[in-house]
């Protein structure tokens, strides 16, 4: 599933809109609760990669949203990077047009 190459101007748009409406600071705490809910096998790589980045980035300010089809994106505004998932169906980097997005969402937050 790729969150960034070959989108149509609609679906742009349409992931701006839900992305705006729900995205929320969220804590690293809270991150990591998400992290144990969602990868509870922690020989998992996708777990290793989550915790990884959360570790590199301790004292960041990240935020969370939901996309219109369902995955939750974490965007860690110092880093500038950010991880998406849909539960239990697969996870990824956000890619740069993604990034570019949520940097000008998170702006002014």
């Amino acid at each position: 599933m790729s969150y960034d190459d070959d989108w149509a101007d609609q679906t742009i748009e349409n992931r701006r809109k839900a992305i705006t409406q729900t995205i929320r600071p969220i804590t690293l705490a809270e991150l990591k609760k998400l992290g144990e809910k969602r990868f509870p096998v922690v020989t998992d790589p996708w777990c290793e990669r989550y915790n990884q980045f959360l570790a590199t980035h301790p004292d960041s300010k990240y935020f969370i949203a939901i996309s219109p089809e369902g995955a939750e994106v974490i965007y860690c505004k110092d880093s500038g990077n950010g991880l998406w998932f849909l539960p239990e169906k697969g996870m990824g980097l956000v890619l740069p047009k993604g990034l570019k997005m949520l940097a000008e969402i998170t702006a002014n937050l």
